[in-house]
């Protein structure tokens, strides 16, 4: 009796464990993929392409500019979505008078006096050359003596070339204040082969001690420099003693080009 009573119990133990066993194979192998299959953190292998895509969207979303300051929905127009003029301004970040930044200056502040030095530029030879004036042959002749091109020393230089030749011929000879030094006329009356010629030599004579009075005030360059051609030996009749001197203006007249070019 106690062995048929126990016999069905034992059947339905195993039966049970049977069952059991079907219903762990069946979990662990369709239940566990099921799982795998829902889960949204399972890894996958990737190859470099899809790699590198990725971390070149991060790099890009890392330093992309930061968005805009945000606008009320009602400023958008109906158009483009955009913000309307208007609209734009408001956005803008707005500052009080609280911060706006002063500065004060005592009453008694003096400010330094500031000197600013002056650049000037001097027409070379052949500027000089090219522009062909009585204008420019007296500028000529103070840049081959060294002299400063100074309006008073222009000035005062074009008078005395009316003194010994017209305005409007000045080129005469090639030798504009009749100049003796190296032109082969001891009277004053010889030539140059060009007008640069008859500037170098008329500097030259100037810069001899006999007329030393006159290379001095060019060199000072403050005008006055007609008493000093007055009374050096130049002219012998040293121009009426500076009673025939005109120191009115004196006309520009440009010199034909083969004066320059012989």
């Amino acid at each position: 009796m106690t062995y048929a009573a126990s016999l069905p119990r034992s059947r339905h133990r195993s039966g049970a464990a049977a069952r059991g066993r079907r219903r762990f194979g069946a979990a662990g192998s369709s239940g566990t993929t099921r799982r795998a299959r829902r889960n949204p953190f399972a890894l996958r292998h990737i190859g470099i392409p899809e790699a590198l895509a990725v971390l070149g969207l991060g790099l890009v979303l890392s330093i992309a500019p930061p968005a805009p300051p945000q606008a009320d929905a009602a400023a958008l127009s109906d158009s483009g979505g955009g913000l309307s003029a208007s609209s734009a301004v408001q956005a803008q970040p707005q500052f009080s008078r609280d911060e706006a930044q002063t500065l004060r200056v005592a009453a008694s502040a003096v400010g330094d006096d500031v000197r600013r030095d002056s650049i000037q530029a001097t027409p070379g030879e052949r500027m000089l050359i090219a522009e062909g004036t009585n204008a420019s042959w007296a500028k000529l002749v103070m840049m081959y003596g060294g002299w400063p091109q100074s309006e008073s020393n222009v000035t005062v230089f074009l008078q005395w070339m009316r003194q010994e030749n017209g305005p409007d011929d000045w080129w005469n000879r090639n030798n504009p204040l009749n100049n003796g030094w190296g032109s082969g006329g001891g009277g004053g009356f010889g030539s140059y082969v060009n007008l640069q010629t008859g500037a170098r030599m008329a500097a030259e004579n100037l810069q001899r001690p006999l007329f030393s009075g006159i290379a001095s005030c060019f060199a000072a360059g403050r005008g006055g420099c007609k008493d000093a051609i007055v009374a050096s030996p130049w002219a012998a009749s040293h121009y009426g003693n500076g009673t025939r001197w005109s120191d009115r203006p004196v006309e520009l007249y440009r010199a034909p080009a083969a004066a320059w070019a012989g």
